[in-house]
């Protein structure tokens, strides 16, 4: 296996610039997922990886050579796509063998070859089946076994899952692990699903409008957003965001407000812009936050609609009679309204008043302007750096 190292990569299609002076390094061994929405240069960045496309600027390096100008065959990689595009008249082992047989590899090094690759995937028992015969997962394993064959130093794999059912997304999540713990491979793999993202990878690369926003190990993507569209995009359902504006007492929104020493937080000044960032899970009702070692006054609310999910209940809520109003006019539409997330077991229903509190904590703050993170938690910035968590600075 080998690294993969991209330095200043620019791609242009026109006037359109595709992807924006990307670097980064993805380690011998390490499994890095580029996620982003449809459009931010992920699968484009692949591509230039692969050799499928060729840079506007910047080069790329496998391992310690520099690859830009390689032919994708000269690489030393394999990829998989979303399409699996496997040979409906070729059998399993006819399917994964094809690309050593074009290489004329002699037939007992194929078999050998095949026969490992299958009992990797799990498919030794199906090697002589057709295509036809197979499930959507078999079919996907099949051509994951097609570029183990390889023996390749990087696998690139471009959203591979993104045609199976839910339940078998699942599944070869978990099977891509276990293949990644196996192999010890070097994995690059390309998904809009953060959900794959934050559960397969060592390491995620957030993208958007072919900018690299963030690359780092998930829980700190999920917990340390470097900016607002990284906190936006990063979890399920996307963190509340409220913009507000700093008073010498903390933060000042339309309907509420959080006490905190504005002066601790470097370059920001009294009737600074700021917008707060808190997850639905520290939401809480007042009568159950006794956990909380900080939180904020008690907030007025109305909830709104509920959403049962099995071990959770999303519950939105509105803010102010202003917002109950707004979203009466139009319910697409109100900057009052917060996401909170209780347990199953909560009594709770639509149209009831309530209270809740914010977890101090898990307050994030960041630059209205420029989008960028302030601090990770407001229940002790004496001791923070910009973008640190409450808890980096008591430790």
């Amino acid at each position: 296996m080998a690294r993969v190292r991209l330095e200043n990569i620019t791609k242009r299609y026109g006037e359109e610039t595709a992807v924006d002076d990307i670097s980064l390094e993805v380690e011998d061994g390490e499994f890095v997922t580029f996620v982003g929405p449809s459009g931010c240069g992920k699968s484009t960045t692949m591509e230039t990886v692969a050799g499928l496309t060729q840079p506007t600027e910047g080069q790329v390096y496998i391992g310690d050579d520099d690859v830009t100008t390689l032919a994708p065959k000269d690489r030393g990689i394999a990829m998989v796509f979303q399409n699996i595009a496997l040979f409906p008249h070729m059998d399993v082992y006819e399917n994964i063998s094809f690309g050593l047989r074009l290489r004329t590899y002699d037939d007992e090094e194929v078999r050998r070859r095949v026969e490992q690759a299958a009992d990797i995937v799990q498919l030794e028992e199906m090697l002589d089946r057709m295509p036809a015969e197979m499930s959507g997962g078999q079919q996907q394993r099949v051509g994951i076994a097609r570029a183990i064959v390889r023996n390749p130093d990087v696998f690139l794999m471009d959203e591979p899952l993104a045609n199976l059912d839910a339940k078998l997304r699942v599944h070869m999540r978990t099977e891509l692990q276990r293949l990644h713990r196996e192999l010890d491979a070097t994995i690059i793999y390309v998904t809009h699903d953060q959900a794959e993202a934050m559960t397969m990878s060592n390491r995620i690369a957030v993208l958007n409008d072919g900018k690299l926003q963030q690359i780092a190990p998930p829980l700190v993507c999920y917990n340390e957003p470097k900016n607002r569209f990284v906190a936006g995009f990063i979890g399920s359902p996307s963190m509340n965001f409220v913009d507000g504006t700093l008073i010498e007492s903390g933060l000042e929104t339309d309907n509420f407000t959080v006490d905190f020493e504005p002066s601790q937080i470097p370059g920001l000044t009294v009737g600074d812009d700021v917008t707060l960032g808190i997850r639905p899970e520290d939401v809480h009702l007042t009568r159950n936050a006794e956990s909380l070692t900080s939180s904020t006054d008690p907030i007025n609310a109305r909830t709104d609609v509920l959403e049962p999910m099995g071990d959770e209940v999303f519950v939105y809520i509105l803010l102010s009679e202003a917002g109950v109003r707004s979203m009466e006019q139009d319910p697409a539409m109100s900057p009052n309204q917060l996401l909170m997330s209780v347990t199953p077991d909560t009594e709770i229903e639509a149209n009831q008043d309530i209270n809740v509190v914010l977890d101090r904590s898990k307050i994030h703050l960041f630059d209205t302007a420029t989008g960028d993170a302030l601090v990770h938690g407001v229940t002790d910035l004496s001791e923070q750096e910009p973008g640190t968590t409450a808890t980096e600075a008591d430790s």
